[in-house]
């Protein structure tokens, strides 16, 4: 990929191009809510369709080892999900997502955070291989 910083949208369309060439026959989908911009009749359906906040951009339905399946919450490099310490961020959306995440792996599915390309990469061979 040319851009060394791409944005979210950017990881996650470099992730379904390398889903389909690594695994392809993988089930999976992405959420793509988040980056529509609704009317304020569809953004108040899709409120009641999914009435949850901080649901993960990535769903892989492959169960491995002892998950269910792996969800994944996609973040471009230099996002501030995590701090220099290796903390994760405290600002209210990542906490919420974060919280969703540890929902998830309570109900017996891998769910955690990427960060880039790589990271998305790394998350994915290891659940899958």
């Amino acid at each position: 990929m040319s851009n060394t910083n791409p944005k979210e949208k950017e990881v996650r369309d470099f992730v379904a191009e390398y889903l389909q060439m690594q695994y392809p026959d993988a089930i999976y989908r992405f959420d793509l809510a988040a980056d529509q911009k609704l009317s304020v009749g569809q953004a108040v359906r899709n409120k009641k369709l999914h009435p949850h906040t901080g649901y993960p951009d990535l769903f892989i339905a492959e169960p491995r080892n002892d998950y269910h399946g792996l969800f994944i919450e996609m973040k471009r490099k230099g996002a501030g999900t995590y701090l220099k310490d290796g903390s994760l961020s405290s600002r209210q959306h990542i906490q919420e997502q974060k919280e969703f995440l540890d929902n998830l792996e309570d109900r017996g599915y891998k769910a955690v955070f990427a960060v880039g390309i790589d990271g998305c990469q790394k998350v994915i061979d290891e659940y899958l291989t």
